[in-house]
């Protein structure tokens, strides 16, 4: 980023940012705001238990995404002690949906020890009032600790989200990417910061990227920032921030069985707590091995993880799916229980289910178009 904006200028930014988000920002966004529906003054504090729902969902998802899976949350796990004594399937199966599974985990191991640390100081506040005490909680990093901490307590920590990033590359024409020159869009994140009005100039600058400074076809007409941006300046905003040449994805194949009993019932397992879609439940299955054929890896993969033998019968289904590490394609076949008792080798549980009840289980995507498909026939 060169230049660097001094002090004069970085106030400029924030006069002009706060100005236009007065009039254009997202002023209805239900965490932002008291439950009776009014905005919070400076200074004042908001209940950081939606807004730290929020934060954590909003990791890797757009906000019209989030919305509604926000709303249901609340109207189940309604407070924090609701969260950190609800069974674990049902926080999965409330979150089924908006993937990276993990942070719906992260999110009740915290909420047990928010309420064990309330429990313990012997005070009904169990809420950190900085970036120590929320950096200390699983699933957060320092930016969301930042949101957070400004959101709901008005205080003065930067930000340092994907719009924010954009923003900030674009405002300095940024030669590298972000991820390569993290400290210093930091820096730059403090130095806009306004001291006095932390929450609503955070929101302000998240606003503005997802509003005006979005991936493709900024307004850059409507922007308060237009004629400080280097990236306008340079004539083609769009080309920031600048991004690393991607690598190719791993592709495999494999291999799934649906597996029925002789009572109309399929065979599902439980996969490991940990990993990205620890604790969700799943038809079996695992990779192809080369010059492999695919009723071969099924039967071979359903042997070794759950000690059982079965006839592989009709394909039910083909489907891709693209993991941010991955591309996987699942080769889905209706096999027959032959022999042995299933047992979870390489899982938490198994269980047989009727095919109407697979519903009340948390699936991943992949699975639920499985689950569709064998609705069909």
């Amino acid at each position: 980023m060169d230049p660097w904006p001094g002090a004069e200028q970085c106030a400029v930014l924030r006069a002009r940012l706060l100005s236009w988000w007065e009039d254009h920002g997202r002023h209805t966004i239900p965490w932002t705001r008291h439950a009776a529906g009014g905005r919070p003054g400076p200074g004042e504090a908001l209940d950081p238990y939606p807004i730290w729902v929020a934060e954590v969902m909003l990791q890797q998802t757009q906000l019209q995404v989030v919305l509604p899976f926000w709303h249901r949350w609340m109207e189940r796990f309604v407070c924090l002690e609701a969260l950190a004594e609800a069974d674990g399937h049902d926080v999965l199966l409330l979150w089924q949906g908006l993937g990276y599974y993990s942070r719906a985990r992260r999110l009740q191991q915290a909420a047990v020890l928010l309420q064990q640390t309330c429990l313990a100081r012997g005070a009904g506040d169990p809420w950190p009032r900085n970036l120590e005490g929320w950096l200390a909680l699983p699933g957060i990093g320092r930016s969301t600790a930042g949101s957070i901490l400004s959101s709901a307590f008005d205080l003065p920590y930067p930000i340092l989200d994907g719009n924010v990033k954009r923003v900030l590359a674009r405002l300095g024409a940024s030669a590298q990417p972000p991820a390569r020159q993290l400290a210093r869009f930091w820096r730059l994140s403090e130095a806009l910061l306004d001291q006095q009005r932390p929450r609503a100039f955070n929101q302000a600058l998240m606003d503005l990227g997802a509003t005006l400074c979005t991936p493709r076809n900024p307004s850059c007409g409507l922007c308060p920032w237009q004629e400080h941006c280097a990236a306008y300046a340079a004539g083609d905003p769009a080309r920031y921030p600048v991004k690393d040449v991607p690598r190719p994805l791993p592709f495999q194949v494999i291999g799934v069985g649906v597996v029925f009993n002789s009572a109309g019932e399929v065979l599902i397992d439980q996969r490991l707590p940990e990993g990205l879609l620890g604790g969700l439940w799943e038809f079996p299955g695992g990779k192809q091995e080369p010059d492999e054929a695919i009723e071969t890896t099924i039967a071979r993969e359903l042997r070794e993880e759950l000690a059982i033998e079965v006839e592989v019968g009709e394909q039910l289904i083909v489907v891709d799916h693209a993991y941010s590490h991955k591309k996987l394609r699942f080769v889905v076949h209706r096999c027959r229980w032959l022999a042995g008792e299933p047992q979870p080798l390489a899982s938490q549980q198994v269980r047989w289910v009727l095919p109407p009840d697979l519903v009340t289980y948390p699936f991943p995507a992949a699975n639920a178009r499985i689950i569709a498909a064998l609705e069909q026939r």
